[in-house]
């Protein structure tokens, strides 16, 4: 009985840990889809914006700040795997990005015109304001490349009996992760050239790579039959 009760505990845990992994992932994804869908629909009366942070000037605040702290409150209480190197320990960077979360909802990005009323825990319009959420952002994202590429590409079991597929999980996470690189760094370069909405076109896609990471990590899509056997190298019939 006793290890009946244990091995149910394990198999929650698992699920558990699963289920918190995918809910980042559809937050992470759902950001930049309902701040663009909501800004298509008249309802709303909302101008497409330069960039995801902006959307705090808009009547879609709420929605970009909720999101925002969700994302890092899971992110905080999500214990992953220690290691005594920095750049692998899942959960001192899992606790690091989600500050992160917190600090880019509680320190916005400065408005186009400084008359704006702002809401935040500093109201006032100073260039300083706005380089502290642009770090929170890329320490943030640079945060999630690292997760992607050198985390989450541990552990998974040896499998001889199944060969390794393009579509294996780690290919998808370290393609995500330089995914989400190339976008931040691609950021400046087309805001040099002035590019309408490249901002927001180029922080949407670097989170859809983000959800996708953490959707493949939490098992969203399911891992049994052909799905298990490309992407995790395990048979789940």
């Amino acid at each position: 009985m006793e290890t009946m009760t244990s091995n149910l505990i394990t198999d929650n845990d698992k699920i558990t840990y699963r289920r918190i992994r995918a809910a980042i992932g559809y937050l992470g994804i759902g950001l930049p889809i309902a701040l663009i869908v909501f800004s298509w629909l008249p309802f709303f009366k909302t101008a497409f914006q330069n960039s995801i942070s902006h959307y705090y000037y808009t009547n879609l605040r709420e929605i970009l700040t909720g999101i925002l702290c969700a994302v890092g409150l899971f992110l905080i209480r999500y214990k992953g795997y220690k290691n005594p190197v920095f750049w692998k320990n899942d959960s001192l960077l899992t606790n690091l990005a989600g500050a992160m979360a917190f600090g880019i909802a509680l320190f916005p990005t400065n408005p186009d015109a400084c008359c704006q009323k702002i809401y935040t825990l500093i109201p006032y319009c100073a260039n300083f304001l706005g380089i502290i959420h642009y770090t929170f952002a890329a320490t943030f994202f640079l945060i999630l490349a690292i997760l992607s590429i050198v985390v989450f590409t541990i552990g998974q079991k040896q499998n001889l009996d199944i060969p390794v597929s393009i579509f294996n999980e780690n290919n998808i996470y370290s393609t995500c992760g330089y995914l989400i690189l190339c976008f931040i760094v691609l950021i400046p370069i087309f805001s040099a050239f002035k590019v309408m909405y490249a901002t927001l076109i180029l922080e949407a896609l670097a989170l859809f790579a983000f959800g996708t990471s953490w959707l493949i990590k939490g098992r969203a899509l399911g891992d049994t039959g052909k799905l298990g056997e490309k992407v995790y190298r395990e048979r789940n019939y």
